[in-house]
């Protein structure tokens, strides 16, 4: 009698067939190399020479030092096995004053990572800006200039054309709420402005420029064009009606903002009277450019309760959730939240919605190699071991999630926190620069080949 065939391997999550597993970095946090080859200054560059703005007071001028050590970390990616790596462009490393003057060594430098990606058959994702805004245009008035995104669409045709021939999939902007809210908002980011809800013409500005770029891209011959949005579970702190109402605006603001135009043309009801004085005509039209994928970037769901102060800046403040374990950066570590959010996700949306990435998910931990040299983190093999189990939850449940980009490849300057707090599948060592491959790095290499043999 046969055998009965094989089930799912209970060490692994259970993935669709062909679920795309990768990594993913952003320019300003690994790359280094901020005054050479021509890049400009960006206003990360200027926040950090700002006493007291990063914890430990450091900035990406080295961080892991990826511009210079890119065959080394392309090694790593081939050992890891990765389907698919998802980096970001910096905007200051092509256009060194925001428009017009290209800067050829930048452009040559990502040409490079792109053909080494391709020799290694690894399909590389491609996100136009994370964060890293060319200090030339924040001196003109940043994200609240509509010329803003009139100079994105040009960086985005620049990338575009030299790129869009061997680089399927594009984000022109990863985690656009972050920026807006905590680089204009709150001034916990760069640039480092604390505007409350005027920061509101800085996410319209940056939404157009989204839809500018997917235009230009598309123009450039792009294959596929999505976005890499920050969405999180909103919880009010209690039942009252006050903390009930304060969640579902800071809902609107940290999720609808950006999910609504996007996928349906319009902002959240409960936002739109704030919004009509900041539109031109055209603004919805093209900021709700078809996309080919929606990219989720998820890390921990968020407790919201009323503001306790009457002249408080904001009607809302983030309410300490207890009960759960936590990172070393000190955020909820709750997988089925992710789960239950994608669930949602679909059956909010349904048609309008596009199949989804996971763009981003990983977690700070601090842990450092032993005697041996080993690097035994176990809590990061266990933090993404429940929540890749989440996403394959959701796929059962007919959520159509295409794949998943562990943040991060490398230990890397990670904002306003500097170098406090490790994500990396590689341990740098921020004083030699020497990579070790963690033991999460193993796991993730095993779960990768078992999910994708031709790439083990």
């Amino acid at each position: 009698m046969p055998s009965p065939p094989a089930g799912p391997d209970p060490a692994h999550p259970a993935l669709p067939p062909g679920f795309v597993l990768g990594v993913a970095t952003a320019a300003y946090q690994v790359e280094g190399a901020t005054t050479e080859d021509g890049r400009g200054p960006s206003t990360w560059d200027t926040f950090c020479a700002q006493p007291g703005r990063v914890v430990d007071g450091t900035s990406g001028a080295v961080a892991a030092d990826h511009y210079h050590r890119v065959e080394e970390d392309l090694g790593l990616l081939d050992r890891l096995g990765v389907d698919s790596y998802r980096f970001s462009v910096s905007w200051s490393r092509v256009l060194p004053e925001g428009r017009g003057r290209v800067n050829a060594a930048g452009l040559d430098f990502y040409d490079r990572l792109v053909d080494g990606l391709l020799e290694r058959g690894i399909t590389p994702m491609a996100t136009l800006y994370h964060h890293d805004l060319p200090q030339p245009l924040e001196d003109d008035g940043g994200w609240l200039n509509p010329a803003t995104p009139v100079a994105f669409a040009e960086h985005a045709a620049v990338v575009g054309a030299r790129l869009a021939d061997r680089v399927p999939q594009w984000v022109p902007m990863g985690e656009p709420n972050v920026n807006a809210f905590l680089g204009y908002g709150t001034g916990e980011q760069a640039p480092g402005h604390r505007l409350y809800f005027d920061a509101l013409h800085a996410c319209h500005q940056m939404l157009v420029g989204h839809g500018l770029a997917v235009g230009a891209l598309r123009a450039a011959g792009a294959r596929e064009v999505g976005c890499a949005n920050n969405h999180a579970p909103i919880w009010p702190g209690s039942e009252d009606p006050a903390d009930v109402g304060a969640a579902k605006l800071f809902d609107a603001l940290w999720n609808g903002l950006w999910l609504e135009p996007m996928l349906l043309g319009r902002y959240p009801a409960d936002l739109a009277p704030m919004m009509d004085d900041l539109m031109q005509p055209g603004d919805l039209a093209a900021i709700r450019a078809p996309l080919d994928f929606y990219g989720v970037n998820y890390y921990s769901p968020i407790r919201i309760a009323a503001a306790a102060a009457e002249d408080a800046p904001l009607p809302f403040e983030i309410f300490e959730m207890v009960g759960y374990d936590r990172t070393d950066r000190g955020w909820t570590i709750v997988p089925d939240a992710l789960r239950e959010w994608l669930i949602t996700l679909r059956a909010r949306f349904r048609a309008a919605l596009p199949p989804i990435y996971i763009t981003e998910l990983g977690a700070s931990y601090a842990t450092g190699p032993d005697e041996h040299g080993v690097v035994d983190d176990q809590l990061r093999i266990d933090y993404l071991d429940v929540h890749l189990r989440a996403v394959a939850t959701a796929c059962e449940r007919g959520v159509d999630v295409r794949g998943l980009y562990v943040w991060s490849l490398l230990d890397a300057f990670e904002w306003s926190q500097g170098l406090s707090q490790r994500y990396g599948l590689v341990h740098v060592d921020f004083d030699t620069l020497a990579r070790t491959p963690k033991r999460s790095f193993d796991w993730y290499a095993n779960l990768i080949a078992a999910q994708s043999p031709s790439r083990g």
